[in-house]
């Protein structure tokens, strides 16, 4: 098995992607990516606005994000990606096929995400677009998957553990 040089931390809004993200990504001295920055500012705005988002709209975010993916895999250290790829298409088209790409899903109670999303200040995703996103969150078979019961720092040093970071 290839040792993953990309780690996407997958689920739906509000289970934590960034803020473990950013940690796992210090704990192995990789960098950090934001999904949510590669969103057209349409998508954006119609998030912010409480409208889900449709294959379409997520069609140009995805395909972004493949290109830095194939960009990262050619890095010396681990990048660690933070996107909801809900769907197991859009796993596909991020992982294109690639060695090297590892999903870890971040999974939660919805009463619990839903708490944490209202808690939140500083991101455009209101929780009322929580049951929309697990209307069509697609749990993978074949990622790590991660109950978010614990501190993020605990969470990456699992992650990281657990994928022999």
């Amino acid at each position: 098995m290839t040792a993953a040089k990309v780690i996407i931390l997958m689920g739906v809004c509000g289970v934590g992607k960034t803020t473990v993200g950013r940690k796992l990504a210090a704990a192995v001295g990789g960098s950090f990516e934001e999904g949510d920055a590669f969103h057209p500012p349409a998508n954006v705005a119609k998030m912010a606005g409480g409208q889900p988002l449709d294959d379409g709209d997520r069609a140009p975010w995805l395909a972004a994000m493949a290109a830095g993916i194939g960009q990262w895999l050619g890095r010396e250290r681990p990048t660690v990606l933070a996107c909801s790829a809900l769907k197991a298409a859009y796993r596909d088209v991020l992982a294109g096929g690639r060695a090297g790409v590892a999903f870890v899903h971040l999974t939660g109670e919805p009463d619990l995400i839903a708490r944490r999303m209202a808690a939140r200040t500083d991101h455009y995703m209101p929780p009322t677009l929580l049951p929309s996103q697990l209307a069509i969150l697609e749990a993978p078979d074949d990622a790590l998957t991660v109950a978010i019961d614990r501190g993020p720092d605990e969470l990456a040093a699992d992650i990281r553990r657990r994928l022999g970071l």
